[in-house]
């Protein structure tokens, strides 16, 4: 009984140490890797409107909204604005080209005490002057570099200006004397240049937020040249 036993015990490990082999000696299952992950490659292109706002400093010559024989004269004028932004934009690899427009209520005001001369002669008036640029709208070209979700862009173009001004006679002829001040009180859109550069960055693949300056020159009458400082945020929403 006892050899039997000790039979069955060996016949049961040399089984055991057969199977053992057997499966060492099988290929082992292949390793599965996962597919490497690619980066999403922002994509400019597309049409776009949007909101802005901020804040412009500068100089404007009120007289010549009165008359355009006054010599040059200027204060400075600062304030506010806000208004709507529209465009469109191509990317070509890193270069983003587009066109943009925009047109804002401002409330950018100055005053000062004025002496109107004309080639330096006085015109026997002295007047407490106020001035507005109560609206201003651009027409321009970008030219960008895109660096995936973040934009350097430089832009220029045409801009429009609405100006007015009013005086109040303080000394000497009252506003309205004919031939010396036939009127105190003008206004006009004016056309001038605006460039400047800017930095927008695209939070969302539609959503981007955009903080730029401009520097505008509005041509008036005679030899009046209007300087404005705009530093403006804005957000845009691309279809």
């Amino acid at each position: 009984m006892k050899r039997i036993l000790t039979l069955a015990v060996a016949a049961t490990a040399s089984l055991a140490l057969g199977s053992y082999s057997n499966a060492a000696d099988l290929p082992s299952a292949p390793t599965y890797k996962a597919p490497v992950a690619t980066a999403a490659v922002y994509n400019w292109t597309g049409f776009y409107i949007g909101g802005n706002a901020g804040y412009g400093w500068g100089n404007q010559d009120p007289l010549v909204l009165f008359s355009n024989r006054f010599d040059r004269q200027s204060f400075d004028i600062s304030g506010g604005m806000i208004g709507g932004t529209i465009g469109a934009q191509i990317q070509q690899g890193y270069v983003v080209l587009g066109l943009e427009g925009d047109l804002g209520w401002a409330n950018i005001t100055g005053s000062s005490t004025m002496t109107p001369s004309i080639l330096g002669i006085g015109q026997g008036v002295t007047l407490n002057v106020s001035s507005k640029v109560s609206a201003i709208g651009t027409a321009r070209a970008r030219v960008g570099v895109a660096m995936n979700n973040v934009l350097f862009y430089a832009t220029g173009g045409g801009a429009f200006v609405k100006s007015s001004a009013s005086g109040t006679s303080i000394a000497g002829v009252a506003c309205g004397t004919l031939g010396v001040l036939p009127d105190c009180s003008g206004s006009s859109w004016r056309p001038g240049i605006a460039a400047g550069l800017g930095l927008e960055w695209g939070f969302t693949p539609n959503w981007s937020l955009k903080a730029e300056y401009l520097y505008t020159a509005v041509v008036g009458s005679g030899v009046s040249t209007d300087r404005l400082n705009m530093v403006r945020t804005g957000i845009n929403y691309r279809f």
